[in-house]
């Protein structure tokens, strides 16, 4: 059997579809707020380990830089050692002072050097120890982040175990009645849903006013909502109007309450003056 064209769809048809879609996204809806703020503390979590795992890759990276660094010096202090002692065996050959003067600027500044490259060893060993010390307490975070992410994970998984199935039929019923929808209607439909606080995108008359924000309809307003002609949509929050009676909703006539109420009212007066009433003498 081919399939209808949701564009020859009738206006009355698309609207009961719709609302069906909306029951079911809604049913959707009920199941993940099931879940809470699990998802996102999940997200959280695993975001911030890998924020801490970059910084923990960072720390390690510099502290190899600096041990690099210190190999490099040492390697510069055994140069600088075997220099000074090359130009001090030099001192004992010199023919005029201005040798022994180039020779002893030579030594000096070479002992300067190794100095200087045992401070830059001293720093380097420092910033190795601080960066040490940071790593083990980025460590001792992410352990702890590891753990929570564990238990946050193994709650969720329990909560979705239980909804998933469910779940799964809801949203091939989603997809089946999308299907069936006009793609600009649905399109708006979407729009309208995303931007509603409940999530609704679709609501059935209560009372004589939307039933998204609950301001009143105008009577010919409501006499075209019943008609199902064509789609119409509040004028206060923009979500599609359908009637009560399509969307297969019961209401209660708004008299019916009230004239209950009035007659155990009614009913508790009399009762209350009936007993107020003294009894006769014989």
């Amino acid at each position: 059997m081919a399939k209808k064209d949701p564009m020859e769809m009738p206006v009355e048809e698309r609207l009961k579809t719709l609302y069906q879609l909306q029951t079911t996204l809604s049913s959707i809806d009920e199941k993940r707020a099931l879940r809470g703020e699990l998802p996102l503390e999940v997200q959280d979590l695993e975001d911030e380990i890998e924020g801490l795992t970059t910084r923990i890759e960072n720390i390690n990276a510099e502290i190899k830089e600096y041990e690099s660094a210190i190999s490099m010096k040492k390697g510069d202090i055994e140069t600088a050692k075997a220099s000074v002692e090359r130009y001090k065996a030099q001192l004992n050959e010199v023919k005029n002072n201005r040798e022994y003067d180039t020779l002893s600027k030579e030594i000096e500044f070479q002992s300067l050097e190794i100095e200087l490259c045992y401070k830059k060893i001293k720093e380097a060993q420092y910033r190795i120890e601080d960066k040490k010390q940071e790593l083990a307490e980025n460590r001792e975070i992410m352990d702890d982040r590891q753990q929570a992410l564990e238990v946050k994970r193994s709650e969720l998984d329990e909560i979705m175990q239980e909804t998933r199935e469910e779940e799964d039929k809801l949203k091939a019923k989603v997809k089946d009645l999308e299907a069936k929808i006009e793609p600009r209607l649905l399109t708006s439909f979407k729009r309208i849903r995303k931007n509603a606080r409940n999530g609704l995108g679709i609501v059935y008359v209560q009372r004589d006013a939307c039933g998204g924000c609950f301001n009143k309809i105008p009577p010919q307003r409501q006499l075209d909502i019943k008609m199902h002609k064509k789609v119409i949509v509040c004028e206060y929050c923009g979500r599609i109007m359908i009637d009560p009676e399509l969307a297969g909703v019961k209401i209660t006539p708004a008299g019916t309450e009230e004239k209950k109420t009035r007659k155990r009212a009614i009913r508790r007066t009399a009762k209350k003056a009936d007993d107020a009433v003294p009894e006769s003498e014989d």
